[in-house]
């Protein structure tokens, strides 16, 4: 797979202003230079604010906590091979108290002696939506053991969701973030 771009994370004049604003913003907030992703999808300014008012519902503002949804993308992720998520996606989960031996442990996988049983729940279902774009019945009714209808609801978008942007971000290789220089620090002036 080549690393160059298949479309580059577009500039102020390619994404428009309020996108350029919001990718500047979302950076200072992760520590990183504006998100290419953010950069990329902007070149098509409508789809972008609609994808962002649509992920956003999904997180942060879900219904799933926060740890379980970043256990749930640090999976697809990782099942879907698409590192800019993971990098992504393991700062944000350590900011919603996911350890570092249960970052590893979502490479692992449900088989991970670190989940609790609702958390294994919903990793199986993970892995079972992405081999068979389905669930089996037994896996549907442990879900739903866990999840209230609505709250099912969202996981599977969740999932598909992600799968989806993986996808995206896979095939345009966008390429990772890099960390943003601290003022002060060496080498400044």
């Amino acid at each position: 797979m080549s690393a160059t771009p298949r479309i580059s994370p577009g500039g102020r004049r390619d994404v428009g202003a309020v996108n350029w604003a919001f990718a500047q913003v979302s950076g200072l907030v992760t520590g990183t230079t504006p998100p290419n992703l953010f950069l990329t999808l902007g070149r098509n300014r409508k789809l972008f604010r609609g994808w962002l008012r649509f992920a956003g519902r999904l997180m942060p503002g879900g219904r799933l906590p926060r740890r379980e949804t970043e256990l749930i993308i640090l999976r697809v992720a990782h099942l879907a091979g698409c590192e800019y998520e993971q990098a992504h996606h393991r700062q944000l989960a350590k900011r919603a108290k996911v350890t570092p031996a249960e970052i590893d442990g979502v490479v692992e996988g449900p088989a991970a002696p670190c989940w609790s049983d609702r958390e294994h729940a919903l990793l199986v279902a993970v892995d079972e939506l992405h081999d068979r774009r389905d669930l089996r019945d037994d896996t549907w009714d442990q879900l739903r053991h866990h999840l209230d209808e609505p709250t099912a609801l969202e996981f599977l978008m969740l999932v598909g969701h992600y799968e989806m942007l993986a996808t995206t971000i896979n095939t345009l290789r966008v390429p990772l973030d890099r960390p943003r220089r601290a003022r002060g620090g060496p080498g400044s002036r």
